[in-house]
């Protein structure tokens, strides 16, 4: 994307008057939001990283084949499963534009989960009739397809309203053929997150009706880690700041039920 001087210091202005006057609660999607909307409003350019989310959609269904081989052979599929969604989060040009698909997933599937929820998952998966799967990056929803296969219930995938950095849309969520095996909806927002006061009606009534609920990434995380509702939370804590708030080293790889919601297992995550 070629932008002139003038209007990324155009931009550039913008967006400091708007933290000028940011209220102190903010959180970080909520400032990603108004980034990228600026930068879509001085520059017309709606989708920034369109061609680059092909590209990774594109590479990530290269690998769905020998992927899906390796959760055929594994002894727990679901565990398998599981760990290629979180390890699939490694897709992130907001957090991480150098990442290696290759070599990070091998990386990633060999690593200890830091925070593994794994029994409780299981069985609000046992007990639960609708489940929602909240995406987060383009790419990453083909590893979020492979999940969703071994779920082996009906799910609802919510995807970001606008583009918004590398967050998958509805688009991004067909090209991963996440049509074959879930109803894609939007969450009515352009957050790079699930911020519930800016999500629709329509979507609020599935977030809270749903018995199940799949968080992917940092910005979902961001926004729903105090909510008391049955969600689980998958991610690669990609920064210091969630690092901390969830009492994990930076780069750990979490399973983690919410804590405002009382989920029938009791399990506590590997000391840092």
């Amino acid at each position: 994307m070629n932008i002139d001087e003038q209007k990324i210091q155009e931009v550039l202005v913008a967006f400091g008057q708007y933290l000028s006057r940011i209220h102190a609660e903010a959180i970080p999607s909520e400032i990603g939001r108004e980034a990228y909307r600026l930068i879509s409003e001085k520059t017309g350019i709606l989708d920034p990283y369109a061609k680059i989310k092909k590209k990774c959609t594109q590479q990530a269904l290269a690998l769905y084949p020998l992927l899906k081989k390796r959760i055929f052979s594994a002894e727990d599929r679901l565990v398998m499963a599981i760990r290629m969604a979180i390890a699939g989060n490694v897709i992130d040009f907001g957090a991480n534009a150098d990442f290696d698909l290759d070599k990070d997933l091998e990386v990633l599937l060999s690593q200890e989960l830091a925070i593994d929820h794994y029994k409780a998952f299981c069985h609000a998966l046992q007990k639960a009739r609708k489940i929602l799967y909240l995406a987060d990056n383009s790419g990453e929803t083909v590893f979020d397809r492979l999940l969703i296969e071994e779920l082996r219930k009906p799910v609802v995938y919510a995807v970001r309203e606008k583009p918004i950095i590398n967050d998958a849309i509805r688009q991004d969520a067909l090209d991963a053929g996440i049509e074959d095996v879930a109803e894609i909806v939007s969450s009515g927002t352009d957050a790079p997150g699930t911020i519930l006061t800016l999500c629709s009606e329509h979507f609020l009534k599935i977030f809270r009706s749903a018995d199940l609920i799949i968080s992917k990434g940092q910005g979902n995380y961001e926004g729903l880690s105090d909510e008391t509702r049955p969600v689980f939370f998958l991610l690669k804590a990609k920064c210091a700041v969630i690092a901390r708030d969830i009492g994990v080293k930076e780069g750990s790889l979490i399973l983690m039920k919410a804590k405002n919601y009382d989920f029938p297992e009791r399990e506590n995550p590997i000391p840092i």
